[in-house]
């Protein structure tokens, strides 16, 4: 949910430049951010998309709005099949200069370890939902009755068993589980460092919501070089061919979500990291969890505490 809030944030962020800086051409650019928002968010939540083509895709798309408003305005509006020529002949005019490519470094960067720790979350659930379902062997059914109810049969109902005693049973029915401990612990550690890889400059916090800047600095480059790009984009598509123009204007509701996203504002961008961070601690205490699982559950519940007398399977002593 923080991740998906965040994702709506940085749109929210890039939707409202294009409304206070360029609003003639807000409507149309909006449609193109909340489309690379759905990419993040896919590419995020695990579909096999890639950073790259979705980037290429956002700055494919945006070129021909910005050269209609920016570049080489007119009365009217440039037609569909002007548009698709300036889509495909984008990445080799370069408008936006090298801010497309430091925006695909970014993505790549910030983008892969947050999945992958989405991913890793999703594994450790499974574990621990699998391993909260034992079937235990007649053999280890038979030692706990043995345990936990012939002293019973003797009228000694308030004789907890002998620590000694309670580890070894428990133990031998938690066998299967106590291989899954080295696995566990190294799972914990890949977790940590995966942690650590997501903060710093490619923090995914930092790169979402400063997208908006990369996309301020891409149309400043285009308006900068426009009558250059004009004169590339001539020899490329020839002359531009428009249509009656629509009409413009902001289509995108600033007012929108700013109940959601007053919880995750500006001021709480370390929100993510933080959350992560504690995430981190918590799961910390538990590394060594399927290996000492035995002596937590005798030491705090089944065994009988030291120098009282416990039963060790034949008497009490």
């Amino acid at each position: 949910e923080t991740f998906e809030m965040l994702i709506r944030l940085a749109e929210n962020y890039t939707s409202t430049l294009f409304c206070n800086v360029y609003r003639n051409m807000a409507a149309e650019a909006t449609v193109h951010v909340q489309e690379f928002f759905t990419d993040v968010g896919l590419f995020l939540f695990g579909t096999d998309v890639s950073t790259e083509e979705f980037v290429n895709r956002f700055f494919d798309t945006l070129f021909p709005v910005v050269y209609n408003h920016v570049i080489n305005p007119g009365q009217t509006d440039i037609s569909l099949e002007y548009a698709e020529c300036l889509r495909a002949a984008r990445r080799g005019i370069r408008p936006f200069g090298n801010v497309p490519k430091k925006a695909i470094g970014q993505m790549g960067r910030a983008l892969l370890p947050s999945r992958t720790f989405l991913q890793a979350l999703n594994l450790g659930i499974e574990v621990i939902n699998t391993t909260d379902h034992l079937h235990f062997s007649k053999d280890c059914s038979r030692a706990l009755l043995r345990m936990q109810y012939c002293p019973h049969c003797q009228g000694l109902t308030l004789s907890k068993p002998c620590m000694g005693y309670c580890l070894n049973i428990i133990r031998g029915c938690l066998a299967d589980i106590a291989e899954v401990d080295l696995h566990w612990q190294g799972y914990v550690q890949s977790l940590e460092e995966l942690s650590r890889a997501m903060s710093g400059a490619y923090d995914i916090e930092h790169v979402l919501l400063n997208f908006h800047s990369l996309v301020s600095d891409a149309l400043v480059q285009a308006r900068i070089n426009g009558p250059e790009l004009s004169e590339q984009v001539s020899k490329i598509c020839g002359p531009p061919v428009r249509k009656r123009k629509e009409s413009p204007g902001c289509s995108f509701d600033q007012n929108k979500d700013n109940q959601g996203l007053k919880m995750f504002s500006r001021d709480n961008e370390g929100k993510l990291a933080n959350r992560r961070k504690e995430f981190i601690s918590h799961l910390r205490l538990y590394r060594a969890f399927y290996g000492g699982l035995a002596d937590q559950l005798c030491g705090n519940e089944l065994a009988a505490a030291d120098g009282l007398p416990c039963w060790n399977g034949e008497d009490v002593v």
